[in-house]
């Protein structure tokens, strides 16, 4: 798995270059330049105003008592959009474009659901309660409350 990771790290920005050249010769340098920045400055807007509403819907849902599996999972792929957008290159435009539409977010939903299982727990934390202290409430006692108490 780790070379594979590795061949990945070291084959895709050739690959990115490649398409870059390639796109470049068939357009010319200013409108392959004009679309890898207005790409990055999609993505910045796409971040900050996508970001902020899907946000926005996974709190109601959760406010609502709901498990937001669905919105959280739109949130990740929306960001992820975003910084693909704003990452220079061709190839994950293409990707960040591609999780833009619903229908693929859907599609990539689906697929993780039937291979994860997500299982509901509680927070709750429940405190036993100790023993009274069997010197409390004898003779010669003296019970401090915390306002009474100081330090030495």
């Amino acid at each position: 798995m780790a070379r594979l990771f590795l061949i990945g790290v070291i084959l895709y920005p050739i690959l990115e270059i490649a398409v870059l050249i390639k796109v470049g010769q068939t357009i010319g340098l200013w409108p392959t330049l004009a679309l890898v920045i207005g790409a990055a400055i999609l993505g910045g807007i796409l971040l900050r105003n996508e970001g902020l509403g899907a946000v926005r819907r996974l709190a109601g849902t959760v406010q609502q008592g709901q498990l937001p599996g669905r919105d959280l999972a739109d949130v990740m792929m929306l960001g992820l959009a975003a910084v693909l957008l704003m990452l220079p290159g061709l190839i994950t435009d293409v990707l960040a474009l591609a999780l833009l539409l619903p229908p693929v977010r859907h599609a990539i939903y689906g697929w993780l659901a039937r291979r994860v299982t997500v299982v509901e727990t509680t927070t709750s934390y429940y405190r036993h309660e100790s023993p009274a202290d069997p010197r409390l409430g004898q003779r010669g006692t003296i019970e401090l409350d915390d306002d009474e108490f100081r330090p030495r």
